[in-house]
């Protein structure tokens, strides 16, 4: 008796969608999953960068600001069941002491790191589930388990992302999403210059030593995010060689 011929479907492409995506971490996270395979949808406020970068990728650009429930469930309508949400929004306004903190920096930055992530979370989170493979990743910083003088708010802020993460990981035990803290340290990215608000400091954090770069980070989040789907890299903490903690590092 002849045996049938063997067929081997594809395997179905996993979509990913990135916060955060118009520079940075964010946009080198989009690079880095399209040349993992994945479809991408680039998210952020500047939509112009996004085009180009969905251009450069063959993905897809959406608005979003995070910060806006509107704007979320715009968002959510339009691209319908993603399989992976990369969390990258984020930021951080001034070095000031406890002391001196300004409560309305410390309110802005709780809505865009942690209330941002919440709302995307929860706009996104049943079509993870139909999908089967969900990930969330969420882009933490040491400054979730570390403290350090001027850093306050900042650290107030990312010790929330740190406890939103372990949350959310015993909420969806059983469910088919796995959730990825990645805690980096020094990166080179537009966040000093944001947070300091001029080039000249920004480029003084960096002085005498090596940074993470936006593609470093990447890397470990598409290594992260195709893992088989019973493996779930809990915690991913990487730093500079030359830097020890949030309060040292070595500068040569």
């Amino acid at each position: 008796m002849a045996l049938a011929p063997q067929t081997t479907e594809p395997p179905t492409q996993r979509t990913a969608l990135v916060t955060g995506a118009s520079s940075g971490i964010g946009a080198a996270t989009v690079r880095a999953l399209a040349a993992a395979g994945f479809s991408t949808i680039a998210a952020a406020r500047r939509v112009d960068r996004l085009e180009e970068l969905a251009a450069e990728v063959g993905g897809r650009a959406v608005a979003l600001d995070v910060t806006d429930a509107a704007s979320v469930a715009a968002m959510a309508a339009q691209v319908g069941d993603v399989d992976v949400v990369v969390h990258s929004a984020g930021g951080a306004f001034g070095s000031d002491t406890v002391e001196n903190g300004d409560p309305e920096g410390w309110k802005a930055m709780y809505d865009i790191n942690v209330v941002g992530v919440l709302r995307v979370h929860q706009a996104l989170l049943d079509g993870m589930r139909r999908g089967g493979n969900g990930h969330v990743v969420v882009l933490g910083s040491i400054a979730g388990f570390e403290v350090y003088p001027g850093g306050g708010g900042y650290t107030a802020v990312k010790h929330g992302v740190n406890a939103l993460c372990r949350t959310m990981r015993q909420e969806l035990l059983g469910d088919p999403v796995r959730v990825t803290e990645i805690a980096p340290g020094m990166v080179e990215t537009e966040f000093s210059l944001v947070r300091l608000g001029s080039q000249e400091a920004a480029d003084k954090v960096y002085d005498g030593l090596t940074p993470l770069s936006a593609d470093d980070v990447a890397d470990v989040i598409a290594f992260a995010v195709t893992r088989p789907p019973h493996v779930d890299l809990d915690k991913i903490v990487m730093r500079p060689v030359q830097q020890a903690d949030a309060a040292h590092v070595l500068r040569r």
